[in-house]
C-alpha cells in the first residue's frame, strides 16, 4: 500500500510516516517500478505498535527498542516490564515537577491584585534573577 493508505490505518501523519521510515523504525519495501516506498500490513502493525508507545511519552530510541522486543519471539518479558518501569519513574518525576509549578503559579496568582495598579507579583517572580 502507498504511505497515504499507511497512514491512514495507522492514524499517523503522513510526515510521521515518512519520518519512521527515513529512520527506519519501519523498513517498507521499495517498489522497482515506481521507486515509491510500499507498505505492508506489518508495516502498518509496527507504525500503530510505535505511535501507542510515542502515546506515552517513549522516546525513539525506546522505541526502538521495544519494537526490537516485539519482534523477538525468544524476548524476556523481564526486559519490557524493565523498560515500562523506568517510563512511570520519568512520569511520575514530572507530575511532581509539574505539581511544584502549579503551585508556585496558584501562590503568585493568589498574591496578584489583579486590578488596575501596575503591581504584579507574578511578573516580579519572573524578572528575579
Amino acid at each position: 500500500m502507498n504511505i497515504g493508505k499507511a497512514s491512514k490505518l495507522s492514524d499517523l501523519t503522513v510526515k510521521t510516516v515518512r519520518y519512521y521510515a527515513n529512520i527506519e523504525l519501519v523498513k517498507p519495501k521499495q517498489s522497482n517500478f515506481t521507486g515509491y516506498r510500499e507498505y505492508s500490513e506489518e508495516d502498518v502493525l509496527k507504525l500503530k505498535f510505535v505511535g501507542k508507545a510515542r502515546k506515552f511519552n517513549f522516546s525513539i530510541e525506546e522505541c526502538r527498542e521495544l519494537l526490537s522486543l516485539y519482534e523477538n519471539e525468544n524476548r524476556s518479558s523481564k526486559e519490557v516490564k524493565k523498560i515500562t518501569l523506568e517510563k512511570i519513574c520519568e512520569i511520575d518525576k514530572k507530575l511532581k515537577e509539574l505539581k511544584g509549578l502549579r503551585n508556585e503559579l496558584s501562590y503568585l496568582a493568589n498574591n496578584c491584585h489583579g486590578d488596575d495598579k501596575p503591581n504584579c507579583p507574578i511578573l516580579d517572580a519572573f524578572s528575579q534573577k
